[in-house]
């Protein structure tokens, strides 16, 4: 009876909730699209930058690593901020700056000017993300949250579907420098569209019911009021504690396996088909947009079906490392590039593991389900710290693997790459429940 009536009361509240969390993920959604925009546009422009410059694929990969080095390395002092600066604040400075420095790369020509300028996109990047799992961990409950991590992660791969073939054409009629130009200024806008509309729940057109919906669903509703200046530091029992626990090892490693893949089409997939399988710009542009379609749907099944599952009475851990793991054995087919010379098969091969990818891509949401309430923005600056080492590593080591002849030793180590995130997820992880600070 008692249960009776708890589902009754939840059916009436979810009746009367008013949907004001919907415009927060579709906000959610595009900035994602143009802070990925942001990150790939360097790899568009790469081959004429190449050409133009005369660089070595050594020094390629250096200007491709140069994001990952800061963006990597302020993970943490990022995700610092996330706990202290709301992301009403923190998202559109951080937004018009790293726009501003995009901008300014079609600007200043020179090898050592793009890398500078490239530094400080990821500097400005680096909060990205843990604001993300921020808003959605306060604005979405539990059984929503895969699917709407799903829906604004899918932004990396329409925005990179549609606008790589929209930018390579832009490159081909004008120049490297306008692609540059014109992400950066689109970027500057939304920032200030940002800061115009968001509001957290308590402050925005979300009703009472629907606010009560978020929070009876695990929600964290009032994370803001726990936002103060005067809130303690960082103690060396809080690193201990996103540092010590195996299960966010687990997390973490596998991040840095899972983004491996993505960086390996953010930076070097594009020169890939053009020096390699010898493509002009559009169809290029063209050919490389089919692997993100195939990530979208990944990505957008992936959140969907793991939020169905948790309704059904499946277990967390099944429903939300069921569809990475499946997600990280399909991306293994990323080797059979090595074994055919049709460049037909060759995308068939590469859309395939890059729908793994995206079926895969909802590791935050086991960031919203481990972290420690107190420490979501620590733990997820760790597990983007981490992850995001792959955006140093993969353009370097590929760099130096490849060979003027062949990219087969590039797909070898993404291969192994994605095989221990494989074991990371099955060996470490164990079951999924809330890490105690």
């Amino acid at each position: 009876m008692v249960q009776t009536q708890k589902i009754g009361r939840s059916t009436s509240v979810a009746a009367q909730a008013s949907k004001a969390r919907v415009l927060i993920a579709v906000m959610l959604f595009v900035t994602v699209v143009i802070n990925y925009m942001d990150r790939a546009n360097l790899s568009i422009a790469m081959p004429a930058i190449a050409d133009e410059m005369d660089l070595s694929k050594a020094q390629q990969g250096l200007l491709l690593s140069a994001f990952g080095w800061t963006y990597a390395a302020l993970q943490i002092p990022g995700g610092w901020l996330v706990d202290r600066i709301p992301p009403r604040v923190l998202y559109p400075a951080c937004l018009i700056l790293w726009s501003v420095a995009t901008a300014f790369m079609g600007v200043i020509g020179g090898f050592v000017a793009l890398i500078a300028l490239r530094l400080l996109v990821g500097v400005f990047e680096a909060p990205a993300y843990p604001i993300n799992n921020r808003v959605a961990t306060a604005w979405y409950p539990e059984r929503e949250r895969a699917t709407v991590i799903g829906f604004y992660t899918s932004g990396q791969f329409i925005g990179l579907a549609l606008l790589t073939p929209f930018l390579s054409w832009l490159q081909s009629v004008l120049s490297w420098h306008w692609v540059f130009i014109v992400t950066g200024t689109v970027g500057a806008v939304w920032g200030a569209i940002w800061y115009a509309f968001y509001r957290e729940p308590r402050d925005s057109r979300a009703n009472d019911a629907e606010i009560d919906l978020i929070r009876d669903g695990g929600g964290l509703v009032d994370l803001v009021d726990e936002q103060q200046p005067e809130r303690p530091a960082v103690t060396r029992n809080d690193v201990a504690t996103v540092l010590g626990r195996r299960k966010l090892w687990g997390i973490y490693l596998g991040q840095f396996c899972l983004t491996s893949t993505l960086w390996f089409f953010l930076t070097w997939f594009p020169t890939y088909l053009v020096e390699y399988r010898g493509m002009d710009y559009i169809k290029s542009g063209f050919l490389a947009s089919l692997p993100f379609v195939a990530a979208l749907v990944g990505v957008l099944f992936s959140g969907v079906f793991s939020d169905f599952l948790l309704r059904k009475g499946i277990s967390l851990g099944v429903a939300r490392k069921g569809p990475i793991i499946v997600g990280l054995l399909l991306t293994v087919a990323m080797i059979g590039a090595n074994f055919t010379d049709s460049t037909a098969m060759v995308i068939v091969f590469l859309s395939i593991a890059f729908f793994g990818n995206g079926l895969a891509s909802i590791t935050w949401s086991l960031v919203s389900a481990l972290a420690p309430e107190r420490l979501l923005g620590l733990t997820g600056g760790m597990f983007n710290f981490i992850g995001n080492l792959s955006s140093i590593a993969t353009p370097i080591v590929i760099g130096l693997l490849v060979t003027d002849d062949s990219f087969a030793p590039g797909f070898v180590y993404m291969t192994v790459v994605t095989a221990v995130g494989i074991a990371s997820y099955v060996f470490l992880v164990g079951r999924v429940e809330r890490v105690r600070s």
